[in-house]
């Protein structure tokens, strides 16, 4: 019996080591036929640093699948180049509204949303996300000149008028202000910085790290950020990838890609984004 028994142990034994074997040495590219070579990345290409586009063909940018005679460049773009790469498949960049991105992913007409999106709670209910690839802390822009430019805390701007992006942190955070005039959403951050040049609006939420690219092209703008813990809590950490819920394997691979990239890296890219985007 006692043999028996050793010989059932080895058995099982052996059927473990030959199916940790078949995981470890699975082919990722066979898992990722269903992508035919290609990586088919949505984005708005219109919230500059992280993503814009352009029209004359570079070293760096990518031509845009959907605008003929576009290309798309930023933060985002070379983020999504590397993931690509890492695949060894062709990065394919499709431009999109905002808030068409999560749909246009779980039906299949792109692979991956690199947007500078974030991985709220709302959103994670719908698909999944990676690592973050980018940190970000919100903070409110205003007019110099206006009594908001020297606001030290968010009770300064009880009865102000803001204004954020439909659909986004952007926007939600804008209840955290008390006494706030919470003004409707508009659809991209560039119509949130017209109204503020145009003085509709008191301020817009913006993400503070971006604020370098906004005052370049506008001088009068100021930021007004404030100490850790008692400014706007968009309640995450930062831009991420999104992948449908069942890409497991793209998922472990994507995270992988982003791990190789060390911060010294994506501070140069941030910084190359920052000062080459559009004024």
């Amino acid at each position: 019996m006692n043999t028996t028994r050793r010989i059932m142990s080895l058995f099982l034994a052996l059927l473990f080591v030959m199916s940790f074997s078949v995981t470890a040495f699975a082919d990722p590219a066979e898992d990722l036929a269903y992508l035919n070579g290609q990586l088919r990345v949505g984005m708005e290409c219109a919230y500059a640093p992280s993503n814009w586009q352009e029209s004359v063909e570079t070293a760096t940018n990518v031509p845009v699948e959907n605008v003929p005679g576009a290309y798309a460049e930023g933060y985002d773009v070379q983020i999504a180049r590397i993931i690509a790469d890492y695949l060894g498949v062709e990065l394919v960049i499709v431009k999109m509204d905002w808030d068409g991105l999560i749909e246009a992913l779980n039906q299949g007409q792109i692979d991956a949303i690199i947007a500078g999106m974030a991985d709220t709670e709302a959103r994670k209910e719908a698909i999944n996300f990676s690592t973050p690839y980018h940190e970000t802390i919100y903070a409110l822009m205003v007019n110099a000149g206006t009594p908001y430019e020297n606001a030290t805390s968010l009770a300064d701007f009880s009865g102000a008028s803001v204004l954020g992006q439909k659909d986004t942190a952007l926007d939600w955070t804008i209840d955290q202000i008390p006494g706030v005039n919470h003004l409707t959403a508009v659809a991209s951050v560039p119509d949130m910085i017209d109204r503020l040049n145009q003085g509709t609006c008191d301020a817009i939420v913006i993400n503070l790290e971006n604020f370098p690219g906004y005052v370049a092209s506008h001088p009068n703008f100021v930021a007004i950020s404030f100490p850790e813990g008692e400014g706007l809590d968009p309640g995450f950490r930062g831009a991420c990838v999104g992948l449908r819920k069942s890409d497991d394997v793209l998922l472990s691979l994507v995270n992988e890609a982003l791990a190789g990239v060390d911060q010294a890296q994506r501070d140069v890219m941030w910084d190359t984004a920052l000062n080459n985007q559009p004024t």
